[in-house]
């Protein structure tokens, strides 16, 4: 058969290489500002101005300056810029400048279109651009690892589909028979993603030429369907597409064939399939219905055998190199990332089970465990691969193996750094959380004795940030001399006889696995079954079946002013330190409840696009704050929490003080709750929405002017100063935060305790 002559296309592999490096570095950033507010939260007032004299400031004396920010450096804004930057920028970009490498020289053909990849690249990049400037703004949907609103949400998918149309179609013209096996986890990925995005963001705008909108789901349907997908965000994007570079760059470097391809076949598919069931552990000891709660449990645990599967097959591909691991610092990245990622895959089942769940849940446990996957495992592999890339694609050596090693120990020590005191952070939390004194009161009655015994760990992480980041900019270094040195390929030459066509029937003693090998469209549908198959069993009968979902009659729809308010919750990023959700504890039914109710129940959530259940109590849970502190004190807690809770970590809100609330959509909003989601508004109670809210902001101002004179002498003093560009307090923002946090878990009134063991 002749041989046919053809180029690989460097030039896609290396701009996605750029942006890995780019965003890396800005994730990083991001993340070590986030772990430098939770120990030093004044970082805002000391940049842009402050108040309080008892705090350094570029711009002492002057609060105008962070009232201007309007919360861009919120630690809310801040968290969810930094989860979103490292997972869609910088391991997405990582998976992608890996997989348009290796796509072509595994398949012994160009990527199907150049078009296509360029259109790919441009679209996630302005994507990730667009992200930055509607997070900072406070445009977001609060549902972890898909903040994104709806215009982002269809960028994304678009850009997917590209790169879905581009590699498929490179498969089809390919010029070797089988796939390997990183081919199988990007085909597996690349069914997930799309699939996991789609449903999970279904939502309904507000309107086509605004931002906003409201998830389709409500409650513990929106739990169920978020968790469902923020498990598998992480296991699909974060795990499967890093597990296909793995299979290609680790042997590559290591000049060693994988060391099984059976354990490839059953890494693959059970990981697969076992994947899609496990989201709800996310969720467990909450309202979401027992059933799918130990189905989370079960299939988390079965998780172990896969993924360390998939480890064992990685670490004994080196066996026989292990002297090469000590010279080569690729290696070394990699053995460090495939152990992180055996360590972060047995941890996660533990966590799962309910009997250390009730105690890691909500805590900084979970914070260590992800970073030790998003750290070691995403970050470690993402540099391997960088450091095997540019002196292949510049034909030069890497300028510098000892500055690779110094990033590497750097990197490692981070890692350390940061894990360990989470993970000491989080027992001290899950523990002080849970002790009673022999009278049967709580040890750490204070939420804040329980923040304050935490604060040095804190301070360890952001140590642990600044080794992981040196090593970043280390390795940035060390590239840029790379490819200053070198000469870039961007058309690599190299020939391969055409693919003979032989048919898509299974030959005579053929096995089964080299039969789908060579039949991608059926390994495919097979795989998408195969992913499918627990989302459906899981989710489907929660959506349809109402008698999951128990009604109590005394739970009503919010008032305009507390939908208002929400919303305002909503794009401060509130629900990043604050869970609602009381679960089945003494512990928590007695620090949480205050005058309202027990433990949550599913019922009460029936009103709530997008659920805010929260995953981490930086601060308490707030499901039954309604009633427990005065208006005067929310609206001081807001203004300085430092003045209401000494030693507070919270950031400040003095803007929510200041601005007018805007309520030009505020009618708009009840329209879409009755019309797209049968909420049972009246039209009685629309056409009066605006009415409504004006007595309800009256009535709280009466409240805190009764209870906080300083604060009505203040409101007066403005009055006289600002003349015609005075806000009436009635109008401004503060007032429907605090009519929604007022409002949190006062329809179920009762003194009746019930809780419910570990057992």
């Amino acid at each position: 058969m002749e041989t046919q002559k053809f180029n690989y296309d460097n030039t896609i592999v290396r701009a996605f290489l750029y942006a890995t490096v780019i965003f890396g570095l800005i994730g990083f950033l991001l993340g070590l500002t986030a772990a430098l507010m939770l120990f030093y939260p004044e970082l805002p007032e000391f940049l842009f101005g402050t108040d309080d004299t008892t705090i350094q400031s570029l711009r002492s004396g002057n609060i105008q300056g962070l009232i201007n920010t309007q919360g861009a450096l919120g630690f809310g804004r801040i968290r969810m810029l930094h989860t979103s930057a490292v997972i869609f920028a910088f391991v997405c970009n990582s998976f992608f400048c890996g997989a348009y490498y290796s796509l072509q020289r595994l398949l012994k053909t160009r990527m199907y279109s150049d078009t296509l990849s360029w259109l790919h690249f441009w679209t996630w990049q302005i994507m990730i651009i667009s992200v930055v400037i509607t997070f900072l703004m406070g445009i977001n949907t609060s549902k972890e690892y898909a903040e994104h609103e709806w215009p982002i949400d269809i960028l994304i998918a678009f850009s997917w589909i590209v790169f879905g149309i581009n590699m498929f179609g490179t498969i089809a013209k390919r010029r070797v028979r089988h796939l390997y096996v990183a081919i199988w986890f990007f085909i597996g990925t690349w069914i997930a993603v799309a699939m996991l995005h789609i449903f999970n963001n279904l939502e309904v705008p507000l309107s086509f030429t605004g931002w906003k909108s409201y998830s389709m789901y409500a409650g513990v349907k929106d739990a169920l369907v978020q968790w469902w997908y923020g498990h598998n965000a992480v296991a699909f994007v974060l795990t499967t597409p890093v597990l296909g570079l793995m299979y290609y760059f680790l042997p590559k470097a290591a000049d060693r064939p994988v060391f099984s391809y059976k354990l490839s076949i059953i890494h693959f598919w059970s990981l697969i399939f076992v994947y899609l069931w496990a989201g709800p552990h996310h969720l467990q000891y909450t309202a979401l219905p027992a059933w799918a709660q130990a189905l989370g449990t079960g299939f988390s645990i079965m998780l172990i055998a896969p993924s360390w599967g998939g480890m064992l097959n990685g670490l004994l591909t080196l066996r026989g190199a292990w002297d090469k691991v000590r010279e080569n610092p690729i290696l070394k990245f990699f053995v460090v990332a495939v152990t992180c990622y055996g360590m972060a895959t047995f941890e996660g089942p533990l966590l799962a089970t309910k009997s250390l769940n009730k105690i890691g849940h909500y805590t900084d446990w979970v914070i260590g465990h992800v970073h030790i996957g998003a750290l070691g495992w995403n970050g470690f592999m993402a540099f391997g691969i960088v450091y095997y890339l540019v002196p292949v694609m510049w034909r030069t050596k890497l300028w510098s193996v000892k500055l690779a090693n110094w990033h590497f120990w750097l990197g490692t020590l981070g890692i350390i750094f940061y894990a360990v005191p989470m993970y000491i952070s989080g027992f001290t939390q899950g523990l002080m959380w849970k002790q009673f004194n022999p009278d049967g009161t709580l040890l750490w009655k204070n939420w804040l004795d329980t923040v304050t015994a935490i604060i040095p760990y804190f301070k360890m992480r952001f140590l642990g940030g600044l080794f992981y980041i040196s090593g970043a900019i280390l390795m940035t270094i060390n590239v840029y001399k790379t490819i200053t040195s070198g000469s870039f390929q961007r058309e690599v030459p190299a020939e391969a006889p055409a693919l003979a066509n032989i048919g898509s029937q299974r030959k005579e003693g053929e096995g089964i696995h080299l039969w789908l090998e060579r039949t991608p469209k059926l390994l495919s549908i097979l795989a998408f079954v195969t992913i499918a198959i627990g989302g459906v069993i899981e989710i489907i009968p929660t959506l349809t079946v109402k008698s999951n979902l128990p009604q109590i009659t005394a739970v009503k729809p919010y008032t305009p002013l507390e939908l208002e308010g929400r919303d305002l919750y909503i794009r401060e990023g509130c629900n990043s330190c604050h869970s609602q959700m009381i679960r089945p504890f003494r512990d928590e039914v007695v620090r949480f409840e205050g005058k309202n109710g027990q433990y949550s129940k599913a019922g009460e959530f029936v009103y709530d696009r997008p659920f805010l259940w929260g995953s981490k109590r930086t601060g308490p849970d707030l499901h039954r704050e309604g009633g427990r502190n005065p208006d005067s004190w929310h609206f001081k807690h807001m203004y300085n929490p430092r003045i209401t809770s000494a030693g507070s970590i919270m950031p400040r809100f003095p803007w929510l003080i200041t601005n007018k609330l805007d309520r030009s959509e505020m009618v708009n909003k009840m329209k879409l709750m009755k019309n797209a989601f049968e909420v049972p508004y009246t039209k009685a109670q629309i056409d009066s929405a605006n009415q409504w809210a004006d007595n309800q902001s009256k009535a709280i101002v009466k409240r805190i002017y009764a209870e906080a004179t300083d604060v009505k002498d203040q409101v007066e003093k403005d009055r006289m100063t600002k003349g015609g560009t005075f806000v009436p307090l009635e109008q401004r923002e503060i007032i429907a935060m605090i009519a929604y946090l007022q409002r949190l878990g006062t329809d179920i009134k009762t003194t009746d305790v019930k809780t419910a063991s570990a057992e």
